[in-house]
C-alpha cells in the first residue's frame, strides 16, 4: 500500500533531521567516514576511466591507492616538515615584521602614529606576538592534530576511501533502488544535477587549488622568497573561498617581499607579478576550464555556507559546507522552476501577461494583450 505524500514527507523530514543532529553530536566519530567519501568520489571519474581501459575495478581502485600512498609518503618527508618549519619561522620573525612596519608608518605617516589609538594597538599586538609566538605555533599544531588525529589520516581514511572507491557503482546502484518508485526519474534528475554541480565545482575547484598552490609555491620559491613554499599553500588552499585566497595570499607575499627585499623593486615586482599571472591564468584558463562557466554556486552563496556550516558544526560542517550547499541550491531551483510552472504562479486560466492589463484588451485563447492603452497623450 503506497503511503500518502504528506506521510512520505514527513519521514524525508525525519531522515533530515536525523542527519544533522548526526553531524552536530558524532562530527568527530562520522569524520573519518565523511573525508573517505569526499575522497572516494573525487577519484571516482579516474577509476571509471582505467575501467574503461579494460581494467577491472579492484585493478584500478589498487593502482589508484599505491598512487595515494606514494604521493602521501613524498609529502609526509619532504614538504609538509618543510611547511611547519617555515610556519614557525614566520611566527619568530613576525615582531620583527611588526616592528619594520611601525617603522615605517613612523617615517613616511609620523601624524598617524601620533594617534594614541593606533601606536598602543600596534605595540600591544608586538608584545602578543613576541611573548605567545610559540604557544600560537605549538596551539595551531596541536589543535590541527586534534582535529584531524594522525592515526585518522595513517589508518581510517585510506581504508573507508578504498572500500568506498571499490563499491562506489554498486552503491550508488543500490541507493537508486530504494528511491520511491512514483518519484524515481524526478529524483534522478535532481541526482544528476546535484552530481553536475558537486563534479564541476567541488573536484574542479579542489584541482584549481592543487594548481594554483603549486604555481604560486614554486615561483615564490624560484623568486627567492624566504617562505615562499608556506605562503604558496596558504594561497592555493584559500582559493576554494573566492577572492580570499588572492587577497590573503598576495597580502601576504607582498608584504613578506617588502620586508624581505626593501630598496630591491624588481624582485618586489617579481613576487607582485606572480600572483597577478596566477590571477590571470585562474581566471582565463585554469578555472573555466577545469569548473566551467556556471556550475550554480555563487561566491557569496559559497562564503555564507563555509561560514555557517562551520559555525554550527565545527571542521566537520566545513568539510560538507559545499556538497550541503549545491544540494540545497540544486533543490531550491527544482522547486524554483516548478513554482513557474503551477498554477500559484500562474494563475487558475495558466496566463501570464506581461502586466496587469485590463481584461478587455487580454486574448482570452493565447493571454496575450491584443489592444492598446490609452495613457495621456500616448498609447501602449
Amino acid at each position: 500500500m503506497a503511503l500518502p505524500v504528506r506521510q512520505q514527507i514527513t519521514y524525508w523530514t525525519v531522515a533530515t533531521l536525523v542527519l544533522v543532529l548526526s553531524l552536530w553530536w558524532l562530527g568527530n566519530v562520522i569524520l573519518p567516514f565523511i573525508m573517505g567519501g569526499a575522497i572516494a568520489y573525487f577519484l571516482d571519474p579516474l577509476a571509471d576511466r582505467l575501467e574503461k581501459l579494460g581494467l577491472s575495478r579492484a585493478t584500478s581502485t589498487a593502482i589508484i591507492a599505491l598512487v595515494a600512498v606514494l604521493i602521501f609518503v613524498v609529502l609526509a618527508l619532504a614538504v609538509v616538515p618543510m611547511l611547519v618549519r617555515q610556519l614557525g619561522q614566520l611566527i619568530a620573525l613576525a615582531p620583527d615584521l611588526l616592528r619594520s612596519f611601525q617603522t615605517f608608518l613612523n617615517e613616511r605617516f609620523p601624524d598617524l602614529l601620533q594617534n594614541s589609538v593606533v601606536n598602543d594597538t600596534l605595540n600591544s599586538l608586538g608584545d602578543a606576538i613576541k611573548s605567545r609566538g610559540g604557544e600560537l605555533a605549538a596551539t595551531l599544531l596541536s589543535s590541527a592534530m586534534t582535529v584531524v588525529n594522525i592515526v585518522v589520516f595513517i589508518v581510517v581514511v585510506p581504508v573507508v576511501t578504498f572500500y568506498m572507491l571499490l563499491d562506489w557503482d554498486r552503491m550508488v546502484a543500490k541507493i537508486d533502488g530504494w528511491l520511491p518508485r512514483d518519484h524515481v526519474a524526478t529524483i534522478r534528475h535532481i541526482a544528476r544535477d546535484i552530481d553536475r554541480v558537486l563534479s564541476g565545482f567541488v573536484r574542479g575547484q579542489v584541482t584549481v587549488c592543487l594548481v594554483l598552490g603549486t604555481f604560486y609555491a614554486v615561483a615564490l620559491m624560484a623568486a627567492g622568497l624566504d617562505f615562499g613554499l608556506l605562503v604558496g599553500s596558504v594561497a592555493g588552499a584559500l582559493t576554494f573561498i573566492p577572492y580570499i585566497g588572492a587577497i590573503i595570499g598576495g597580502s601576504l607575499a607582498i608584504g613578506l617581499a617588502l620586508f624581505q627585499f626593501w630598496g630591491e623593486w624588481l624582485n618586489i615586482g617579481i613576487v607582485a607579478g606572480i600572483f597577478a599571472l596566477g590571477q590571470f591564468l585562474e581566471g582565463n584558463f585554469v578555472t573555466p576550464k577545469l569548473v566551467g562557466e556556471s556550475v550554480g554556486l555563487h561566491p557569496l552563496w559559497l562564503i555564507f555556507a563555509l561560514s555557517a556550516f562551520g559555525t554550527l558544526f565545527g571542521f566537520v560542517g566545513m568539510l560538507v559546507a559545499v556538497p550541503v550547499a549545491a544540494v540545497i541550491g540544486v533543490v531550491a531551483r527544482f522547486f524554483i522552476d516548478q513554482y513557474l510552472q503551477g498554477a500559484l504562479y500562474r494563475g487558475v486560466s495558466g496566463r501570464n501577461p506581461p502586466y496587469d492589463a485590463p481584461p478587455g484588451l487580454i486574448n482570452e485563447a493565447t493571454g496575450e494583450v491584443t489592444g492598446v492603452i490609452e495613457n495621456g497623450d500616448n498609447e501602449t
